[in-house]
């Protein structure tokens, strides 16, 4: 009787697992954390898992953006009057494609003028971003947290005119692949990934991903923020590391 009772139990715990919505997955934020414990330097990070669910560690630290902050630069142009309710121009396709693609510093510094702070403030007030903080020179010293840089990533699509929606993902999703390291370089079957980074100066001393990725109609977004990293190439193989524990047993659509 003891050994029916448990063979039931196992096949319960076996259906309810078999019939869980791909929603409620989560990732390994343990895992995550026992591998930060053992590389040098500060991180945080928090993942938006399909239902909106939050995850994460340390994820209301403030740091420096760098150029993540180039996201929002981006979302910022496009939903000015004057640019979202027309087709974008070579002109400004010309600041937008640089800026994202190859993080142009350039192109960035001048979008970040042309949207100026009460665009930007605008729109992280409408994303309820209430730690970002923006540095109008340099620009890369403006701040966030990953927990919010994670959920504005995940609620993207709200923040940009659909007429321009297309353009923005294209432009995530074609990061020159010389920047294409930490989540860049992993891959998860048939899941699209839309991401940008951050690297300050190369030295280590700032280095962030923020990204989203779908499959079907599911949406995860993530953010890992990493300060104080020994060197540049160091960092990138945190990232890698950060992001292949977080994510490496993503949800398949129903």
């Amino acid at each position: 009787m003891r050994r029916t009772c448990a063979v039931l139990a196992a096949i319960v715990v076996v259906l309810i697992v078999a019939a869980s919505p791909a929603w409620a997955w989560p990732p390994d934020v343990q895992a995550a954390r026992d591998y930060a414990a053992t590389r040098r330097g500060e991180l945080s990070f928090t993942v938006v898992g399909p239902k909106g669910n939050v995850y994460g560690w340390r994820g209301d630290r403030a740091v420096p953006l760098a150029s993540t902050v180039k996201v929002m630069f981006m979302v910022a142009y496009l939903r000015m009057p004057s640019v979202r309710d027309r087709d974008l121009r070579p002109s400004d396709r010309a600041l937008l494609a640089p800026m994202i693609e190859r993080s142009d510093n350039l192109a960035a510094t001048r979008v970040s003028e042309i949207v100026g702070g009460r665009r930007l403030y605008r729109l992280a007030n409408l994303a309820g971003m209430r730690h970002f903080h923006f540095v109008p020179h340099p620009w890369g010293l403006s701040s966030d947290t990953s927990g919010e840089e994670a959920r504005f990533m995940f609620h993207l699509d709200r923040y940009i005119p659909a007429r321009h929606d297309a353009y923005a993902r294209y432009l995530l999703a074609h990061i020159t692949p010389s920047q294409r390291w930490g989540i860049g370089r992993l891959h998860h079957d048939r899941w699209r990934l839309f991401f940008k980074g951050g690297w300050g100066s190369g030295t280590g001393a700032v280095e962030h991903q923020i990204a989203f990725m779908e499959r079907g109609d599911l949406r995860i977004a993530a953010a890992v923020m990493i300060t104080d990293s020994p060197s540049h190439p160091y960092a990138e193989q945190t990232l890698e590391g950060m992001f292949r524990r977080l994510l490496h047993d993503l949800p398949k659509p129903s």
